[in-house]
């Protein structure tokens, strides 16, 4: 985490960072919705900023997770402090219905990737 003093004002750069999780799949598709935005909410409470947010849908996984073979997956998209990331993952881990999860800091490369991608499903949409 970057810190900088600049007039007695506290500065923080936000890191961009790619998060993926995969549910439950007996969840219902309003649980689903409802825990994605859970997630969105506490984001946005610790000051992060969300730039997108996707639902993949229900896919197959590649092996077995708690017995379960297909679950849903979401994406997140956001820009936050490293100490943000680390209570946000707290949180993922306390969460009975994720089965999964994967946090990534982005780095520039990545980040044109992220941007062309998102723009590619918006023609989709």
């Amino acid at each position: 985490l970057k810190m900088y003093f600049c007039d007695q004002f506290l500065i923080k750069y936000m890191n961009h960072y790619e998060a993926v999780f995969i549910l439950n799949p007996v969840l219902s598709e309003d649980q689903v919705k409802e825990t994605v935005k859970k997630f969105e909410d506490f984001l946005i409470s610790e000051g992060s900023e969300i730039i997108s947010v996707e639902h993949w849908g229900l896919k197959k996984l590649a092996y077995p997770i708690q017995n379960k073979k297909s679950g849903f997956y979401n994406l997140i998209d956001f820009k936050a402090a490293n100490t943000t990331v680390q209570s946000f993952e707290t949180e993922l881990k306390r969460d009975e219905r994720i089965m999964r999860y994967l946090n990534v800091k982005l780095d520039k490369y990545a980040d044109a990737w992220s941007v062309k991608r998102r723009e590619r499903n918006t023609k989709k949409a």
